[in-house]
């Protein structure tokens, strides 16, 4: 009897090992100073052949500058990162990490506040 074949990719079942463990990597083993702002990674997709990883990161600051340092110690301390990852990981070999600032939602934000002045525009 033949088992389905509906069976996730291995890179996608990666993805959210990965996305779960940088989180607490960055946020609990690391403590960069410089990691000064609230931050959450967004998505990691992983390439087919398991060598490279790009890692979404949003920071949530209202101060540009702060933003900049934390995404900037962040991907910074990518080697750290994946070494740290190695440890946890019950991968044979963890992804390259290249992290990717991720400003989908400052864009959402952004849109949310445009779509309130044209509904306010229409009442008035």
């Amino acid at each position: 009897m033949k088992r389905p074949t509906n069976k996730i990719p291995r890179n996608q079942r990666l993805s959210g090992e990965i996305q779960r463990e940088v989180y607490e990597i960055i946020s609990r083993k690391l403590k960069n100073p410089l990691v000064t702002e609230m931050f959450s990674v967004t998505n990691v997709d992983v390439s087919k052949d398991l060598s490279h990883a790009n890692v979404f990161i949003s920071v949530y600051s209202t101060d540009k500058e702060k933003s900049g340092r934390t995404f900037l110690a962040i991907k910074e301390d990518a080697k750290r990162i994946r070494y740290e990852l190695a440890k946890t990981s019950r991968a044979r070999t963890v992804p390259e990490l290249h992290f990717i600032l991720d400003g989908s939602m400052e864009y959402g934000d952004k849109m949310d506040k445009l779509f309130l002045e044209i509904a306010k525009g229409e009442k008035g």
